[in-house]
């Protein structure tokens, strides 16, 4: 199991309760210091650092993972980042995306493609992408009973190549 963005919060707390469940967790983050914490934390679990502002760094990330895990149960694609301040400006990637687009869509988009051929083909791919009202504004959303509503939790099974 890959997490992405597993260094604090929710990817964090995944993380921790499926290490302490048996899985073989793979976790990832944007600092070499806190994946390395996390990775002893849970026991020597595998670290993996990459910043999916750039989209060379994802597919780095992949070909590592590809190589180091060929089979992967679960991908959970964790990793995304909130609006900026208003005054902050539009913000770009370092491949000079829009900063929010490449990372909440094209970094989690090209990770899952390059990832896919590790996924088991005797079952449905099991691939949750994680949001959070932080992406978008949420004045509108009311607390109901039940877990946090600041999690939204989608999986949504991809074709097993590229081209179909």
């Amino acid at each position: 199991m890959l997490i992405t963005d597993a260094t604090s919060g929710l990817g964090r707390y995944l993380a921790q309760e499926f290490a302490q469940a048996g899985w073989d967790v793979l976790v990832h983050g944007r600092d070499h210091g806190r994946v390395g914490d996390l990775c002893a934390d849970l026991g020597g679990a595998r670290g993996y650092v990459a910043d999916p502002a750039w989209l060379a760094d994802v597919t780095k990330l992949a070909a590592r993972i590809r190589a180091e895990a060929p089979r992967l149960d679960v991908l959970v694609n964790n990793a995304g980042i909130g609006f900026g301040a208003p005054r902050d400006g539009r913000q770009v990637s370092g491949d000079r995306h829009e900063l929010r687009f490449a990372v909440n869509y094209l970094a989690p988009v090209l990770l899952t493609r390059l990832l896919v051929p590790a996924l088991p083909q005797h079952l449905p791919p099991a691939l949750p992408s994680i949001s959070s009202p932080g992406i978008a504004p949420a004045s509108h959303l009311r607390a109901a009973p039940g877990p946090p509503p600041s999690v939204a939790v989608l999986g949504r099974a991809v074709p097993r190549s590229p081209l179909q």
